[in-house]
């Protein structure tokens, strides 16, 4: 897999993600208000926050479950959740930007993954059929091709010998690693991480957030991480934003925001969460 050549995509001035004044309700409640939020290519950006404060919906919206209310996301510096009208150009100049179709959607979001914090995967199939079939009829890979990639990610998680078993011989937290292994083979340029751990025993945790750490360090996926982890936070992360009721409170550097919080708010998130 690739070196990381950068560990802050914001200083190499690359736009992989924004948030262009985002709003999402569902009916009265507001749970995203007017969000703007850029994230540089390679860089590892988490989200703290209470439950229901908006941060796993910001997945959702970049994986198209959920469709904004108002605003725009970009991705890779181009428009993601519209697409350009009749008469635009490229990136929707000259013209207006409209809700994007669902082919428009399934063509840009190949290029996000998610590891949710259910496992999901398909217990009738082998670990790595779980891992190849998705590149096979998304991506177009030869099997040869897929199977290939999809033991060298084995081995990247630690599950090489693992290759043939079925997921209901393993542990919640290879399950979870298999479920990493699954998103990495679709060759994501953004890694969205939703609580990754929550589903999981205790003593399961640690061997999860170990890969994460692997693959922050030696690739250069740029990482959106939802997260109770602070510990793992404060490893991986190049900046961690506190989120309460639909907006940031507060954003900084990792260590920076951990130590010594400026925010009353996030002050009492960290006290509890500890």
């Amino acid at each position: 897999m690739p070196t990381d050549t950068h560990k802050n995509g914001a200083e190499a001035g690359t736009e992989a993600v924004r948030f262009e004044r985002v709003t999402k309700r569902y009916g009265d409640q507001v749970v995203l208000d007017g969000l703007d939020l850029t994230v540089g290519r390679g860089e590892r950006v988490t989200l703290i926050g209470p439950s229901g404060s908006g941060k796993t919906t910001i997945l959702r919206l970049l994986m198209t479950l959920e469709r904004v209310t108002d605003g725009v996301i970009h991705v890779g510096g181009q428009p993601y959740s519209h697409m350009p009208g009749a008469g635009s150009g490229a990136g929707g100049a000259g013209g207006a930007l409209v809700p994007a179709s669902e082919r428009y959607l399934a063509r840009r979001r190949r290029g996000v993954g998610m590891v949710f914090q259910h496992f999901n995967l398909f217990p009738h199939m082998t670990v790595v059929q779980n891992i190849v079939e998705a590149p096979v009829h998304v991506l177009g890979e030869s099997r040869e091709e897929a199977h290939e990639r999809a033991r060298e990610l084995l081995g990247l998680v630690g599950l090489a010998d693992k290759a043939d078993d079925r997921p209901t011989r393993l542990s919640g937290g290879q399950q979870q690693r298999v479920a990493i292994a699954r998103a990495l083979a679709m060759r994501p340029e953004i890694l969205l991480l939703d609580e990754v751990t929550s589903a999981l025993d205790p003593e399961l945790v640690a061997e999860v957030l170990d890969v994460l750490r692997d693959v922050a360090r030696d690739t250069d996926i740029t990482l959106l991480c939802v997260t109770h982890e602070m510990g793992f936070a404060r490893d991986v992360s190049d900046r961690i934003l506190m989120f309460d009721s639909g907006s940031v409170v507060e954003s900084g550097p990792a260590a920076e925001l951990l130590d010594a919080p400026a925010h009353e708010r996030t002050r009492a998130f960290l006290s509890a969460v500890r």
